[in-house]
């Protein structure tokens, strides 16, 4: 399960955002790209942008769900 404690500094502000455990899958880019991206530096996924629809809501869900070690929480500020 995501901690919101140990999120990466550059998820942008709200309730999504993705955590230290990520292992760079690629899922949550493939399954929300508008939303997702990769810090290729470090090698980690981050939100880049919140969603700002249904539609958008819906894919970061997905990615959240699909995320194999569960670093997307739902519970950011």
């Amino acid at each position: 399960m995501a901690d919101k404690n140990d999120a990466w500094p550059e998820n942008a502000k709200g309730k999504f955002y993705v955590d230290r455990t990520c292992i760079a899958c690629d899922a949550c880019c493939i399954a929300a790209p508008e939303n997702f991206k990769m810090n290729e530096d470090d090698g980690h996924a981050f939100l880049a942008k919140q969603p700002g629809s249904g539609p958008e809501e819906d894919q970061c869900r997905e990615a959240m769900e699909g995320c194999p070690v569960e670093a997307i929480g739902l519970d950011g500020e």
